[in-house]
């Protein structure tokens, strides 16, 4: 394998080092506590016997092929050593992140690509004023990256286009659909049309014009069927003779409804409540419930991305 790639033991780092495994990549894991790589290596193990077990296990290696490429480390600097990418996992933390990228700064050379999975913080926030800021860039995968292929690619001001596209191809080479950014903006862009749809079901529960259950199955079984395939701007342009006429149909009709939603809720108080208890009848929260129903979640993506492979191909 060409590179070496390095990332964090939490779950995304986890995850990370899988999906680089199965593209073939030597993967070092790095943390602070030996223990918590060891319990890494042993989850990462179990996961990916029981995808190969279950037919779901991706790329062209088997099990014990991808798990002989993932190696772990407690050593920042012979982490570093030789990584040509090196991907950061740690929580959602500005100081944290900003230290570990201050550390990394200091002890790479100018070819090795620095990027975070940050979900929110803005890569101007994280990089500005590292000696290596042209090589640093946001890569944001969504949960779970294993099957969810996904990545927004979001660059510094400063981000040298090399980087971009050095970080896009790599995201192609693993096997995930990479996404560019063109320049940052709060919430990248998969959360920022998440929350829209978020705030809208939001309002709607709360003025009372459905119930969360119901809501919930108008994406699940509605708009959610078209969007596993196609995008919004697909959707407009096969829903009449192409965009430009969607538009002249429409064009007035949605501004009326745009028109009538409310104001960004609070995401507190009453309707909190009330769609809590309607999830938690659906869902108790009890650890053992919720995942339970994140493994059927992911049986589900996992089934869903063999049948997007099979579409494609056919």
């Amino acid at each position: 394998s060409a590179g070496l790639y390095f990332l964090f033991s939490g779950l995304i780092g986890r995850s990370w080092a899988m999906v680089f495994a199965a593209g073939g990549f030597r993967v070092k894991l790095y943390d602070i506590a030996q223990q918590q790589l060891t319990s890494a290596l042993e989850n990462i193990r179990k996961q990916i016997k029981e995808l190969e077990e279950s037919g779901s296990l991706k790329g062209a290696l088997g099990a014990e092929q991808q798990l002989a490429l993932i190696s772990i480390c407690t050593d920042l600097k012979a982490a570093v050593e030789g990584a040509t990418f090196i991907q950061e996992c740690t929580p959602e933390n500005l100081e944290l992140k900003k230290k570990i990228f201050g550390q990394l700064d200091l002890i790479v050379g100018d070819n090795v690509i620095l990027s975070s999975s940050t979900s929110c913080l803005l890569p101007s926030k994280l990089f500005t004023g590292l000696k290596h800021v042209k090589q640093c860039i946001v890569s944001h995968p969504v949960n779970p990256p294993y099957f969810v292929p996904l990545v927004e690619i979001v660059p510094h001001p400063e981000t040298d286009p090399s980087t971009t596209e050095r970080t896009y191809t790599l995201m192609k080479k693993i096997g995930q659909s990479p996404v560019k950014l063109n320049r940052e903006i709060e919430g990248f862009v998969l959360n920022r049309l998440q929350y829209a749809v978020i705030s809208e079901a939001w309002r709607l529960v709360g003025e009372g014009v459905m119930s969360p259950t119901d809501l919930d199955l108008v994406m699940s079984d509605g708009l959610g069927m078209r969007y596993a395939f196609i995008g919004p701007l697909e959707t407009m342009h096969l829903n009449a003779e192409g965009i430009s006429n969607y538009c002249e149909r429409y064009r007035e009709g949605m501004k009326l409804v745009l028109n009538t939603f409310g104001p960004v809720p609070e995401f507190s108080g009453e309707i909190e409540q009330k769609i809590n208890q309607a999830m938690s009848e659906k869902i108790p929260v009890v650890p053992k419930v919720l995942d339970a129903r994140r493994k059927w979640r992911d049986e589900c993506l996992s089934g869903l991305a063999k049948l997007k492979k099979q579409m494609k191909c056919d």
